[in-house]
C-alpha cells in the first residue's frame, strides 16, 4: 500500500496518473494546501521541502517504509519499482529523463509562474504577465516540435508524458490555442482517452 499525501493540481495528479496506470494500491491523505496543511510538522517530516505531493510506500525497497518527495524523484521510484513506463535500456531510460527533467526544470515552474502573475496575482503586472507568457508559448512550442512523428515524448508512453499532460490541460490558464500546436493538441487527446488518466483526473478531493 502507497499512502499519497495530495492535493488536486497539477503535480498531484501526476501521481495519480502514475499510480492508476500502474495498478498499485494506494490510499489519499488530502493535503490541503488552501489551509496551509502543507507546513504541519507531521507532513515536512516526509516532504522538508512543504510540497505536494509526498508517497510513502509501506513495502518499501528493504522490506521497510519509505518516503519520497519531488512528484519527478515519485515517478522515478514507482518506474523502477513497477518496471513500468522507465526503461531499463540505458538509452530509452535518458532520453525519458531528458523530458522529465525538462518538466520539471522548465515546463511546471515557468506554467505556474504564468498562472500566478495571470490569474491570482492581486496586482496585474504587464512585464511578468508578458515574460511568462511569451516562455509558456516558446516551451509549446518545443514540445509540439518534439511530437513530429511520434505518439509520445519520449517515443513509448513514459512518465515524461504523466509529468507532462497536467500542466498542458490548464492551456486555457495559460493563454494558449491548443490549435496553435496541432501535435500538442493530439497529444492531450490521446493522452485522456486513457482510461487510468480519466479515472485519475476525476480524484479531486
Amino acid at each position: 500500500m502507497i499512502d499519497l499525501y495530495y492535493w488536486a493540481t497539477p503535480n498531484g495528479h501526476k501521481i495519480t496518473i502514475a499510480l492508476e496506470e500502474m495498478e498499485l494500491d494506494y490510499q489519499i491523505f488530502p493535503i490541503n494546501i488552501m489551509e496551509n496543511d502543507q507546513f504541519q510538522p507531521d507532513f515536512l517530516k516526509i516532504s522538508p521541502n512543504n510540497k505536494i505531493p509526498a508517497i510513502v510506500d509501506q513495502d518499501g525497497p528493504r522490506g521497510e517504509p519509505i518516503s519520497v518527495f519531488e512528484s519527478g524523484a515519485i515517478l522515478q521510484y514507482l518506474g523502477r519499482k513497477t518496471g513500468l513506463f522507465y526503461s531499463q535500456d540505458e538509452q530509452e531510460r535518458v532520453e525519458v529523463e531528458q523530458w522529465l527533467m525538462w518538466q520539471m526544470g522548465g515546463l511546471g515552474p515557468m506554467l505556474g509562474q504564468n498562472h500566478h502573475f495571470n490569474r491570482f496575482a492581486p496586482e496585474k503586472i504587464p512585464y511578468a504577465i508578458e515574460r511568462y507568457l511569451n516562455e509558456t508559448k516558446r516551451l509549446y512550442s518545443v514540445l509540439n516540435k518534439q511530437l513530429i512523428g511520434q505518439k509520445f515524448v519520449a517515443g513509448e508512453y513514459s512518465i515524461a508524458d504523466m509529468a507532462i499532460l497536467p500542466w498542458i490541460l490548464r492551456y486555457e490558464w495559460q493563454g494558449i490555442q491548443l490549435e496553435d500546436y496541432p501535435y500538442v493538441k493530439e497529444y492531450v487527446e490521446r493522452l485522456t482517452a486513457r482510461p487510468a488518466i480519466q479515472r485519475a483526473l476525476t480524484i479531486q478531493l
